[in-house]
């Protein structure tokens, strides 16, 4: 982004890989808000807490929901700015791109929000967000250790001893 002075602000962000590994943040929420889980692979800043991270985000999805609903031209009836929609009403919102991210969007009909947070030259991620809530559906809800609205622990085998050593992190 460059102002009247031509300095640069924001540098412009690494160009997308070949291999596809273009995405920075992960986010799920379900459908009252709470972050179910978080990653991040690539974010040079950090200027907020985790907790603050989540309700702003929460609150961008929320507004941008609202706000393409409020201008949906098929919609004869509009109602309030700012009044929740279902899962599959209104207008649909799918992505939005800056100078320096792209930011997708999935909402499934249980109300569980998947957000991509990518390189904005990344292409069209609605069968990537597809796959990411299918992986969801069969590994957690189905999973009998799961409660329901509670963060997601993460596990994985540890490949780099010789012993199968299985760490979690959240």
């Amino acid at each position: 982004m460059q102002f009247f002075g031509g300095s640069e602000i924001s540098p412009s962000p690494p160009a997308p890989t070949g291999s596809g590994n273009n995405a920075n943040m992960m986010y799920i929420f379900n459908r009252n808000g709470v972050c179910l889980l978080y990653r991040e692979w690539n974010r040079p800043l950090r200027t907020l807490n985790a907790n603050q991270d989540h309700k702003l985000m929460f609150g961008l999805l929320f507004s941008l929901k609202s706000f393409t609903a409020k201008m949906d031209p098929t919609s004869v009836e509009k109602g309030n700015l700012g009044v929740p929609q279902l899962p599959g009403q209104g207008c649909s919102f799918h992505s939005f791109r800056s100078n320096t991210y792209k930011l997708s969007f999935m909402e499934s009909p249980s109300g569980i929000k998947i957000i991509l947070v990518t390189h904005p030259k990344t292409g069209d991620l609605r069968e990537s967000l597809k796959y990411i809530y299918n992986l969801y559906v069969e590994y957690v809800t189905k999973n009998p250790l799961y409660t329901p609205a509670t963060p997601i622990r993460m596990w994985r085998l540890d490949q780099d001893k010789k012993t199968s050593n299985i760490t979690c992190f959240s």
